[in-house]
């Protein structure tokens, strides 16, 4: 199985995606940093990163980006699937236009550039692929059910894959992050204002929803999810070693509270975890 040379990273405008591009570059690795916007990335190209435009929704800019690494380097030996947002809202209100686009971003655009690296990962002998998910994606909470949908589908793919390519040398893992220390929750908030969330019913939800995620990030106050909440280079550290192991495992849970919620999950039957954790810790209808 080759040494890993050139990686591709999704969504380094910030956050984890940025951590990781800058951690894989200091691992040895050349690094090709991706965004939507392109003028995101001139800090990481100051680093010395290999920096392209590529919006995972679109097969044209997903086909170039990979035919790029191709015709610098010879392919892309570690894929990590980090871009995606987090669409807010409750089932019943949420459009379905809205919930295609999460899908499209959070699942078809991994989907989409995992298609395009394996046939060069398969010539080559081996390769890595990192699937970035969430806590979410083994259990859900109320108002993020789109959003956890989408990881619950990453996790199954990646299941899936891991079997159907091990036999090629390819390595395939997940990285289960609780809260991180980032600006995902604005823009996870910001959607209960954009989606149509106006039935009265739910109002009040919407509110107690909106503060409690500003202040797990922000710390206005105490929270369960906010004391444990780790930064965005611990996930990157994991993706590091998910993507450079040659013996990753399946799964890397990211912090104590996603270690802890999810050993919870396993150990209890769902009423018991609905009850003594989920309404416990997130605001419900």
């Amino acid at each position: 199985m080759p040494a890993p040379r050139n990686a591709l990273v999704t969504g380094c405008s910030s956050g984890i995606g940025r951590a990781t591009a800058i951690r894989l570059r200091n691992a040895g690795l050349r690094v090709w940093a991706t965004a939507r916007r392109p003028e995101t990335l001139v800090e990481l190209a100051a680093q010395g990163i290999d920096v392209l435009q590529l919006d995972v929704t679109d097969a044209d800019s997903a086909k170039a980006a990979v035919e790029s690494v191709a015709a610098a380097a010879g392919g892309v030996d570690v894929l990590v699937n980090n871009a995606g947002f987090g669409l807010a809202g409750t089932i019943e209100e949420t459009s379905l236009d809205r919930v295609r686009e999460q899908f499209e971003t959070n699942v078809f655009g991994a989907v989409r550039l995992t298609q395009l690296v394996l046939p060069g990962m398969r010539e080559r002998g081996g390769g890595s692929v990192v699937n970035v998910s969430s806590i979410f994606g083994r259990y859900a909470a109320p108002g993020g059910g789109f959003y956890h949908a989408s990881k619950h589908a990453l996790e199954g793919l990646s299941d899936a894959l891991r079997l159907e390519v091990a036999g090629f040398g390819i390595r395939v893992s997940l990285v289960e992050p609780g809260p991180v220390r980032t600006s995902w929750a604005d823009t996870f908030v910001s959607h209960l204002d954009s989606t149509g969330q106006g039935d009265p019913a739910y109002r009040r939800f919407h509110q107690r929803t909106a503060d409690y995620y500003a202040a797990v990030y922000d710390r206005s106050r105490r929270t369960l999810a906010g004391t444990f909440a780790v930064e965005a280079d611990d996930v990157a550290k994991a993706i590091e070693r998910a993507a450079l192991s040659r013996r990753p495992r399946a799964r890397y849970p990211v912090g104590f509270l996603a270690a802890s919620t999810l050993a919870l999950r396993r150990l209890t039957p769902d009423s018991v975890f609905d009850n003594a954790y989920l309404r416990r810790q997130f605001p419900v209808p």
